[in-house]
């Protein structure tokens, strides 16, 4: 019986139906904090684009900061595989979850996991277990799914890691064991976050900026040392560990700044924000 993890914010985090859903993506590229164009999708783009930071609250919130890494990832030229890399919100499941098998569904259609990706990940790595209880209801990887099914159709595959735990020895475990497997394939990892959550506007920007300084560094450990210094409350800073030690074995060389916004943009209110970036990480030079 073929497994198929069905989506718990279709309705709530974005629209429940396709078209309504389809629209909503198309607003969030034209928004003024949007890229504000729509994106063209090239197959045989230069795929200098090894990794993603992507925000994960509700569409109307921090869809245009996402729709911005999105973009640039169209234009770059379509990967084979993602591997999504998102933390553990409702507690569920073990420190570390894969799933290997199956597919997820959102209102545009099913998409297929990557078995062979996913076990050799298992392979390279010893501390991740396979665990669907961890991603029945955990939101985090499932909001990104849309955006690269607009993208890409059905002409994808990808592996969701869920992390409960984000201690910086396993973060940089998983992502070089992610690194190894995906080294040299037409993939691309991303890492699911928002970033500083309720704290006024300026607060929340400064600290997010030395945290993204770090990031656009690419410095793994810089980066953890500031969120914990700082008492920065990003909620996926493990995913963004590994996917920066995933990229850089993969072979990037920079890290760029897309967007950052905050709630407080959206809404007006500033008193207390949480905070959403874009980043993508590149190699220097195009795939030939």
């Amino acid at each position: 019986m073929v497994k198929v993890r069905r989506p718990t914010q279709a309705g709530v985090f974005y629209q429940g139906d396709a078209e309504s859903l389809k629209t909503q993506i198309e607003n969030c590229f034209l928004h003024a904090f949007g890229p504000g164009t729509l994106p063209k999708t090239y197959g045989m783009g230069p795929r200098r684009i090894l990794g993603l930071v992507c925000p994960h609250a509700g569409y109307p919130y921090s869809g245009p900061v996402a729709a911005h890494a999105y973009y640039e990832l169209a234009i770059d030229g379509k990967p084979d595989t993602m591997v999504i890399f998102g933390p553990n919100h409702q507690g569920y499941g073990t420190a570390l979850s894969i799933m290997n098998e199956g597919y997820w569904r959102s209102p545009l259609g099913d998409i297929e996991i990557d078995s062979q990706i996913a076990n050799q990940i298992m392979r390279e790595s010893k501390i991740v277990d396979v665990d669907e209880l961890a991603h029945l209801r955990e939101h985090s990887i499932e909001v990104q799914l849309p955006f690269l099914q607009y993208l890409y159709g059905y002409q994808f595959k990808f592996v969701p890691i869920c992390f409960r735990i984000q201690d910086l020895f396993s973060a940089m475990e998983i992502g070089a064991a992610v690194g190894k497997v995906l080294a040299g394939k037409k993939a691309v990892v991303i890492a699911s976050s928002d970033l500083t959550h309720y704290e006024p506007q300026d607060v929340a920007s400064e600290k997010d900026g030395l945290a993204l300084e770090a990031v656009k560094a690419l410095d793994e450990k810089q980066f953890f040392s500031t969120i914990k210094s700082k008492h920065i409350s990003a909620c996926g800073y493990g995913p963004i560990v590994a996917s920066m030690t995933a990229a850089k074995i993969m072979g990037a060389k920079k890290a760029e700044l897309l967007s950052y916004r905050t709630s407080g943009d959206i809404t007006g209110d500033y008193s207390a924000v949480v905070g959403y970036a874009a980043v993508c990480y590149k190699k220097l030079n195009a795939t030939s």
